[in-house]
């Protein structure tokens, strides 16, 4: 990574003079060193709860070391055991760094982030006998990693392999999880500090564990993570915390409430898929917020041809039409835009530790759940095109051609709102799923994100519900030929994945937003057919 060693954030001239007076602001309120000694009033009396007991990342980089030893001492036996393959079963924080550390650092880890058939059996298709599963839940509660450890429990039973001897846990002291693996004498359990919330975790042992087992070098990024830290802490506008803040900030007053982040040669592979829930998650609350668009480079449409409601920022050196860009190796960053976006939350006057409206597509999902009838209620397409079956919420025009069907949805979203692509497939073998996000912000000179379900629930989901109310929401859903039971529950892993979609995209109209909904009855065929109604719908 260019042999960097600290964080640098570089604004633009007409942005900066935008920023001066946040960044001032931030001085004058000594907002940075707070935040360094962990002062849980800086973001208001409703805030101070939560915060008191979420500020804990701040001094990651040291009170991580000793996780260092214990890490490297279970690989070396894990390893003398011919165990050399790593798989991740977590949600939202417990998957999106510990991915990012992996992909930069060119070690191979298996993420399952996801509930989707295929990808889970394409997951367990790999070679058991060399396979460790890391199980990461604060509570354990979580839906789809709960329903990971039971299936590669179960999996691992039937090939004969102690599974207890094959999963390692990571989860918060004290908690139900914690609990329930000391009863069943799994291989390890890691303790995270309680007092991080899962999008500040990157140095915790949600993010090093699984990446240290798969064979990432951990204590180097600990060591870039302290080599920035300091000049964090500092109360003056060249902190590159403070002025990526404030200029963040700056924007947002300015109408550009959304941050484009491409990667300009970094050198860090994924980071925008971090930082989208990072600063999705923390903001996107009270009807007010950042909403972060994760391109895929500097030309892509949404940075390349960014309009006045957009802030381009390259992960890299500044490229194009960047207004922003911000460099430095990947713990440097992490801490870099942790403290940003608190120092963010400040400036919008909302609690950036808090997540209000994720529970409610959970709890949509899960009455759809206990409610098998409901599930398959309501499940007569408006129209059929193809392989493509078309639902709509309430206002959402279903009626004729598909591509007239997506042009009137994409026209439904306003010129400076946003698009939300929100593909419930298989991240693998749909993959080229995720090209739909530039062909659409090409067409319709709308920015547009893309999240893979039910991915992005513990991501975007936040700003979805929460944040400007300006988005139009597209859900692609798939067939599934082979279904995954769950060990001990009601349902398979595609009634749950259903179930999630069906119950976000509620929750989204519940909210007044437009939700168009594409089942693909043939996922391939319906990929082809649907990309070919996007280019016919722009043109």
């Amino acid at each position: 990574m260019a042999g960097e060693t600290t964080g640098v954030a570089i604004v633009d001239a007409a942005l900066a003079g935008e920023a001066a007076p946040f960044a001032e602001r931030l001085v004058a309120d000594q907002v940075a060193s707070k935040l360094a000694s962990q002062d849980a009033t800086l973001w208001g009396p409703e805030a101070e709860s939560e915060a008191s007991i979420r500020l804990s990342w701040t001094t990651l980089h040291k009170s991580s070391r000793p996780l260092i030893g214990e890490i490297e001492a279970l690989r070396t036996d894990l390893r003398s055991e011919g165990v050399d393959r790593v798989v991740l079963a977590g949600m939202g924080g417990s998957s999106l760094a510990p991915e990012v550390i992996t992909a930069t650092d060119g070690v191979a880890l298996t993420v399952l982030d996801t509930t989707d058939p295929g990808q889970v059996a394409d997951a367990l298709a790999g070679d058991l006998e060399r396979t460790v599963i890391v199980v990461s839940s604060k509570s354990g509660g979580t839906v789809e990693t709960d329903s990971h450890r039971r299936i590669f429990a179960k999996a691992f039973a039937d090939a004969g392999i102690d599974a207890a001897r094959r999963i390692v846990v990571v989860t918060d002291p004290g908690s139900p999880f914690a609990e329930l693996s000391e009863k069943e004498g799994y291989r390890k359990v890691f303790l995270a500090d309680p007092n991080v919330g899962g999008r500040y975790s990157a140095l915790t042992a949600f993010g090093l564990v699984p990446a240290g087992l798969a064979g990432a070098d951990v204590a180097r990024l600990l060591d870039q993570a302290a080599s920035v830290a300091d000049t964090l802490a500092d109360d003056s506008v060249d902190n590159p915390a403070v002025k990526l803040a404030a200029a963040w900030v700056a924007a947002h007053e300015k109408g550009a409430e959304k941050v484009i982040i491409g990667d300009t040669g970094s050198g860090i592979k994924g980071f925008a898929d971090w930082a989208e829930q990072l600063i999705a998650e923390s903001t996107g609350k009270q009807g007010t917020g950042l909403l972060p668009v994760a391109v895929e480079g500097p030309d892509s449409p949404g940075f390349a041809d960014a309009k006045d409601d957009a802030t381009p920022v390259a992960v890299g050196p500044a490229q194009g039409t960047a207004k922003i860009s911000v460099t430095g190796p990947l713990g440097a960053q992490f801490l870099l835009w942790e403290f940003a976006t608190a120092l963010a939350g400040r400036l919008l006057g909302i609690n950036p530790f808090d997540q209000p409206d994720v529970e409610a597509a959970k709890k949509a999902a899960r009455s759809l759940l206990d409610n098998p009838d409901a599930l398959k209620g309501g499940e007569e397409p408006s129209t059929v095109d193809g392989a493509v079956q078309v639902f709509g919420s309430a206002g959402v025009a279903t009626d004729g051609k598909l591509a007239d069907i997506l042009r009137a949805f994409f026209d439904s979203a306003p010129e400076t709102g946003y698009i939300a692509v929100q593909a419930y497939l298989d991240r693998l073998d749909d993959a080229s799923t995720s090209l739909l996000r530039g062909e659409i912000a090409k067409r319709t000179g709308r920015q547009t994100t893309f999240g893979w379900g039910p991915r992005f629930l513990h991501s975007t989901g936040q700003y979805h519900k929460g944040g400007h109310q300006n988005g139009a929401f597209l859900q692609i859903t798939g067939a599934v030929v082979d279904d995954v039971a769950v060990p001990a529950q009601p349902y398979t892993l595609g009634v749950l994945q259903h179930a999630q979609a069906l119950g976000d995209g509620q929750v989204l109209a519940e909210h007044g937003r437009p939700v168009l909904r594409l089942h693909l009855t043939d996922r391939a065929a319906g990929l082809a057919e649907l990309v070919r109604a996007v280019q016919e719908a722009g043109e």
